[in-house]
């Protein structure tokens, strides 16, 4: 392999990463490299299992490991077993928990009668082979999560939002604007599907504030500012106008900002990423024109 690809990614290119649900397969390839990890002791700078004389750290105490656990993921069983697939956000919980806690062990010393090795760790190396191994499953198997240096899991944007979402930074010299915008771009990266629910209405929010950010006595007069310097051709300043009165429309009849009875609650994951991605590319050309 070079750099980590298999001859299908050379000749082909990559999966596209687009799954959601961490599959039996994905599991099993996580259950195999925790358990060797554990195996080789590399838990042992958190929960560390001692030698008898107590000259050193020879591995990692799985029951130790397996309390902090239980307190922090009551819905992992343990061992982690590759037939009985967890759902998907305690897989993902369990990797940063895993993430926090690994770390690379390295022999310092031989106790002879024994016959076992006593340990000492590198934390940041550790985790980083381990990000590495975790995120060659996700990108081997299309998975639209990655796991972060800082040691969070982030969901792959789908590949159309993928680029902007991540060079987009904003500063609009309104600080509530901008931090309505974050938010959302925040959310909509959690692995959490409720969550990435609740972008929607922060980009929703985002978009009613940008409508009255220009200088002008109403909302109305400000939208027509907006619009006016995002596009001077006739057909397409009259395309964008019709984009933003439907976007409103949109906002209004369905369950994004507000909750009422009469308002249609959206179906599933794919609509909010279709609706997202509708509304920030006005929102991104609208401030670029400014």
């Amino acid at each position: 392999m070079i750099n980590g690809m298999y001859f299908s990614d050379r000749e082909f290119g990559p999966r596209a990463r687009t799954e959601q649900e961490i599959s039996t397969s994905v599991w099993g390839g996580i259950v195999a490299v925790i358990s060797r990890l554990i195996s080789t002791g590399a838990f042992g700078a958190d929960f560390p299992e001692e030698c008898p004389d107590g000259e050193g750290i020879t591995g990692t105490d799985e029951y130790t490991m397996r309390l902090a656990l239980a307190g922090e993921l009551s819905d992992l069983p343990w061992p982690p077993n590759a037939g009985e697939l967890p759902p998907t956000l305690v897989v993902l919980d369990f990797m940063e928990f895993c993430h926090r806690h690994v770390a690379k062990p390295i022999q310092v010393s031989h106790h002879s009668f024994y016959r076992h090795n006593h340990l000492g760790f590198n934390r940041e190396e550790g985790q980083s082979e381990f990000r590495d191994n975790i995120n060659r499953i996700f990108i081997r198997n299309g998975v639209a999560y990655e796991l972060q240096a800082g040691g969070e899991i982030q969901r792959i944007a789908p590949p159309v939002l993928r680029e902007t979402l991540a060079t987009s930074e904003f500063h609009t010299g309104d600080a509530e604007l901008d931090t309505m915008l974050a938010s959302a771009r925040t959310k909509y990266l959690s692995p959490n599907p409720a969550t990435r629910r609740e972008s929607l209405e922060k980009l929703w929010d985002a978009w009613e504030r940008i409508k009255t950010i220009e200088q002008a006595p109403d909302k109305k007069t400000s939208v027509v500012k907006l619009l006016d310097k995002a596009a001077s051709e006739p057909k397409f300043r009259e395309t964008l106008e019709a984009e933003a009165t439907e976007l409103t429309r949109i906002g209004n009849t369905f369950r994004i900002r507000h909750s009422e009875t009469s308002q249609t609650p959206l179906e599933n994951d794919t609509h909010v990423d279709y609706l997202f991605h509708r509304l920030f590319g006005l929102i991104h050309l609208l401030l670029q024109s400014r």
